[in-house]
């Protein structure tokens, strides 16, 4: 897999993305959940909540890249924020 250029960065991000869908699987199993209107004033489940998150995470991160000049922890400290925020009112 030398063609794909991994690092221990990227091969950690998507073993943390594999095991938040494995644990959301798991959460979904165990505690089956009703869909909730936020915000959006759209149901969401946990699992909406999950893609909403990586999708704007993805954007943040994207953002940040593209107009600033800071490192890269500042998006991922931002991200969080935002993550936290998606699962509290959407």
């Amino acid at each position: 897999m030398e063609w794909m250029a991994w690092t221990w960065p990227t091969a950690v991000f998507f073993m943390i993305i594999a095991t938040t869908l494995v644990v959301f699987t798991i959460l979904a199993i165990k505690f089956p959940e009703t869909p909730r209107t936020g915000v959006l004033r759209i149901e969401t489940t946990r699992g909406d909540r999950l893609f909403i998150t990586l999708l704007g995470s993805a954007f943040i991160n994207l953002a940040w890249l593209g107009l600033l000049s800071s490192p890269q922890w500042g998006a991922l400290i931002v991200s969080f924020c935002y993550a936290v925020a998606v699962f509290r009112w959407v």
